[in-house]
């Protein structure tokens, strides 16, 4: 162009020559009017208000005319080719050394702005073009353009479509394609993750976000994808959207300054959003809102408001010659009763601050560097940290671009940039990395402050695409449900939703996921309620019907082996629970209760139920058939009958001091009756010995848990777990029934539960110990452990069956009535030690011989291999209770008094005298009443006599022997030994 270049601001520009101001309300093609008349012409600029619309209105020029003849300027963006014939600028970064033949101005209402007005007001008066010039904005600006520029053309622009009140609605009745407005990021998403769970998902917009974040979500709700908008004024300005109702969450918003009401004006740039173009659009209120009263209504839907009386100036003429003057001229009061003068911006707050600053001060001396000063200042504050930080923020910049380099250090800078070159964190993380690049990017577009301001430029515009595309994920993730979003378009297209399940129960409806099927139950996702959610199980229903189907058929075919009873009670099928069980009449017998629901067919249910019950009588008798024989049984009488009811009520164990009377009652013929379905008669216990496998004792506990909650009337939310298969000894919870013991399998001594059988042994090992006693004619040596006198020391084995320590033994000896005697150890020769180490090698193993015929039923022999492993688990615990031990001692030189005790004593243990019961006594009285009182005892013959190695036993009346019980041992042993001496018989007979 070989014309001369004038600013702008030439005072020949002053008036309204060649204006045209086109009013109107929104969606009358104003913007799309100025793109039309700027390509009529060779030139042309647009200034727009937001960087958003700039992108856009760039975009769809570019398309018309190819990239090399448009240029974009904004902020924080610069694209121009060389010899642009076109300018699309936001209204700030509109260039001031450009003449171009056609020039607009969007949204110029938009000088009434407290923040930006007097940038718009400066524009109206400066900016012009050569040929035509126009002022695009709502028809509230007539009067103040006519008064400032008389001589200026208006036209109107009617709105294309209509625009009605439709009241007020909850957010979750409200429309499709519908934008909800609130007025802080807080309030829109917290509508957001409203509507996500009722609705699928809203697109979210905020003045924060950057272009790319933006545009990306007005895509996604362009697109179907969402059918709600929720957002701030934002999208009240250049966003054409397909909105048929605006809804406003609040009516109040914070300008910079304080939170007032907004203006009917500022609501009918809201509202106009609905009915683009040809299609009309409502209007309302939701959430809190009161509705808007009628005069408000009217004059949104005619869009009639009251003019603007005010803009917003500031002096754009400014004196550079010193700081002072500089402040003045930015304080100069305007000269037109239409113009106010603008409160104080970011940049004259920052001018003020870094002001105060002497090496500032100094540096800004001349009227170059007060410019320079200024343009430093007019950085944008998009952080909003605080005014403090962005003026430090100012102040370096313009120290580093004052010092002899004149330019911001490299390293210095890609230290700022770095730290937000991250794409973790939430959403307002995200947001704020973007405000801090959108810094830099504004930096990196002055030319004269980087050394390489190109490079720069791209690196941050890279940055902020990588935290816009981010940013629109965790937006997209957190307030859009892609599940739902794709069953309702679904819907919406009233096309058949198609359902399917994977191999693991997952119910998948569209390939998204709505629930899992466990077992003959259908889960639901807790996130897809609403229309969408029914919807969805509709769809879901088809294929669990003939899933679950095939799940019975599969059930009723099923082995004994495929299902499984779980500790907690749970019945289960392919590794899912299917049924539970519940307390019965018969405590041996359990209900079950089939876990399904409504998919599952009643003659379905009714077969999969039977299947069950057959199994776990199958699985109760194969556990339990002693204890369900006796209780079942008719053949037990008398005294017998109620030891049966007591073993049954009890899970078939029953300590023998509680039914001692009853047992004194039992004749051999009663005793061989309980005999013969398996009970044994131990020292402490009545039981049976094949309950005490750990797969019947796990079972007992259930059935004890069951019966337990029945008695409380308490509901069976937790089964405690039967104690680990091979403990023959556990610590005893206070917490815990005793009768929880009893059921496991377990006897109760102190603080240890002893399991029975094992308790039997140890009574098997102690019995021989106390009835040996030394005689002449008998020299062995004693067993290992006996005293010789009715009482033993504890021995190894002992502590070996029971898995528990010396202290814990005697704990448990002392609870099961042994008392323990404190005795001087005596003195052993050498010779004599190893005597006696080699007789308690032999007693140990006739111990071992004697504890053998003791158990010598089937079950028991089992439980020695338990034991053997209980062993092998206790061996840790002992050596650590041994280290404590002589950790404990005292570690002196010399032996106090104390050990020197210990070290020559023994602990001898005894069983108590057991005291007569009340019924024995009185047996006891009868008999002496009945029997004459016995002669004093006459001198036996052989009193007088030296004592011999035999000694004679006085003779002993005969009795009548009773019957030996045929199921017994001893009667297993009679025969043997029958069996023996003849064969030893005829063995002599062919001999001779």
């Amino acid at each position: 162009m070989s014309k001369k270049i004038e600013p702008i601001n030439s005072k020949r520009h002053t008036k309204g020559h060649g204006v045209t101001a086109v009013l109107g309300p929104t969606n009358t093609g104003k913007t799309h009017l100025a793109i039309e008349r700027m390509l009529g012409h060779d030139t042309g600029l647009i200034g727009l208000p937001l960087r958003l619309l700039a992108r856009e209105v760039y975009d769809r020029v570019v398309e018309r005319i190819g990239p090399r003849n448009v240029a974009l300027i904004t902020g924080e963006e610069r694209i121009k080719p060389k010899n642009p014939r076109y300018y699309v600028c936001t209204v700030e970064a509109m260039p001031r050394d450009v003449e171009v033949d056609f020039l607009a101005i969007d949204e110029i209402q938009l000088a009434a702005d407290p923040e930006r007005g007097h940038i718009f007001t400066e524009r109206l008066f400066a900016a012009r073009g050569l040929e035509e010039t126009l002022l695009l904005g709502s028809s509230i600006m007539r009067d103040a353009i006519s008064d400032l520029l008389p001589g200026s053309n208006h036209i109107s622009r009617p709105r294309l479509s209509k625009l009605t009140y439709a009241g007020q609605k909850k957010i979750t009745r409200l429309p499709r394609r519908s934008a909800i407005v609130a007025f802080s990021a807080s309030d829109v998403y917290a509508v957001a993750e409203l509507i996500r769970r009722q609705r699928g998902g809203a697109a979210v917009v905020l003045g924060a976000l950057s272009p790319r974040t933006r545009n990306a979500q007005v895509a996604l709700y362009q697109s179907g994808d969402v059918d709600y908008l929720v957002a701030t004024d934002a999208i009240g300005m250049g966003l054409n959207l397909d909105v048929e109702h605006v809804a406003f969450a609040g009516k109040r918003k914070f300008d910079g300054k304080l939170h007032r009401e907004l203006t009917a004006a500022e609501l009918a740039q809201i509202a106009g959003r609905a009915g683009r173009h040809m299609n009309d659009g409502t209007f309302g209120v939701t959430a809190n809102v009161e509705p808007f009263d009628s005069e408000l209504i009217n004059r949104l839907e005619v869009h009639e408001f009251e003019p603007v009386k005010l803009l917003q100036w500031r002096e754009s003429h400014l004196d550079f010659s010193s700081l002072a003057r500089l402040k003045e001229s930015l304080k100069k009061a305007p000269n037109s009763k239409r113009l106010t003068r603008a409160r104080m911006a970011d940049d004259v707050i920052a001018l003020e601050n870094v002001s105060l600053d002497d090496e500032i001060r100094q540096s800004a001396a001349s009227p170059a560097a007060i410019r320079r000063l200024w343009e430093t200042c007019q950085i944008p504050d998009y952080r909003k940290i605080s005014t403090t930080n962005h003026s430090d923020l100012v102040a370096t910049i313009y120290k580093f671009i004052m010092s002899d380099n004149e330019r911001i250090p490299e390293d210095w800078f890609a230290t700022q940039v770095a730290q937000a070159d991250r794409t973790d964190g939430d959403i307002d993380t995200l947001a704020q990395r973007i405000s801090h690049i959108r810094t830099w990017t504004f930096v990196s577009n002055r030319s004269d402050w980087l050394a390489d301001p190109v490079h720069w430029q791209e690196r941050t515009r890279a940055i902020e695409d990588t935290l816009s595309d981010a940013l629109h994920t965790q937006l997209t993730k957190r307030f859009v449900d892609r599940r739902t979003s794709v069953l309702m378009k679904r819907l919406r297209d009233k096309d058949d939703l198609l359902a399917e399940i994977s191999s693991d129960g997952e119910i998948l409806v569209e390939n998204h996921y709505v629930g899992r099927l466990k077992g003959f139950v259908f889960t639901h996702d807790a996130s897809a309620d609403g229309i969408h959610g029914r919807a969805a199980r509709n769809a879901a229903s088809k294929v669990l019907t003939s899933e679950l189907a095939m799940r019975a058929r599969g059930v009723c075919a099923a082995k004994a082996d495929a299902f499984l009873l779980t500790q907690g009670g749970r019945v289960t099928w392919r590794d899912e629970e299917i049924a539970y069980l519940s307390p019965g009449e018969n405590q041996l017998r359990p209900e079950l209760v089939l876990l399904s629901d409504e998919h599952l067919s009643g003659p379905d249910r009714d077969k999969v139920i039977t299947r069950l019950k057959e199994w776990l009588a199958q699985y109760c008798d194969e556990r339990l058939q002693p204890l369900l024989a006796l209780s079942e049984a008719d053949d037990i009488t008398g005294f017998a009958r109620g030891i049966a009811f007591r073993l049954k009520e009890n899970c078939g164990i029953l300590k023998r001091e509680d039914v001692a009377d009853e047992i004194r009652s039992l004749d051999q013929t009663a005793r061989a009756q309980l005999r013969k379905y398996g009970v044994r008669f131990g020292a402490f216990n009545i039981y049976f010995p094949v309950l005490l496998k750990p797969s019947a004792s796990e079972l007992l506990v259930i059935l004890w848990t069951l019966k337990t909650s029945a008695q409380t009337g308490s509901s069976v939310t937790e089964i405690l777990s039967a104690p680990r298969a091979g403990l023959t000894s556990i610590p005893v919870v206070k917490t815990v029934q005793d009768s929880f013991y009893r059921a496991a399998g377990f006897h109760i001594c102190g603080e240890r539960a002893v399991r029975i059988d094992m308790l039997e042994r140890l009574a098997d090992m102690i019995r021989p110990l106390t009835a040996w006693r030394a005689r002449q004619e008998n020299p062995e040596s004693p067993p290992a452990g006996a005293t010789g006198d009715g009482g033993f020391k504890i021995q190894p084995e002992m502590m070996s069956i029971l898995g528990c320590s010396a202290d814990e033994i005697g704990k448990i000896l002392k609870s099961l009535g042994f008392k323990m005697e404190r005795r001087e150890r005596p003195a052993q020769s050498g010779s004599e030690a190893n005597s006696n180490a080699k007789a308690s090698e032999t007693g140990a193993s006739l111990t071992e011989e004697t504890s053998g015929s003791a158990d010598a039923e089937t079950s028991v022999n089992a439980d020695r291999q338990i034991v053997a492993t209980a062993d092998k688990d206790r061996k840790a615990e002992v050596a650590a209770m041994d280290l404590v031990a002589s950790d404990d001692a005292p570690k002196t030189s010399e032996p106090d008094e104390a050990d020197d005790k210990a070290e020559l004593s023994e602990e001898i243990w005894r069983p108590r005298r057991r005291r007569r019961s009340d019924n024995e006594t009185r047996h006891v009285r009868k008999s002496s009443q009945r029997q004459p009182a016995k002669p004093a005892r006459a001198k036996r013959r052989d009193e007088d006599r030296p004592q011999s190695t035999a000694r004679a036993r006085p003779a002993k009346k005969s009795k009548q022997e009773k019957p030996i019980d045929p199921n017994s041992t001893f009667a297993a042993l009679a025969k043997l030994k029958e069996d023996l001496e003849q064969g030893s018989a005829n063995e002599l007979s062919k001999r001779s």
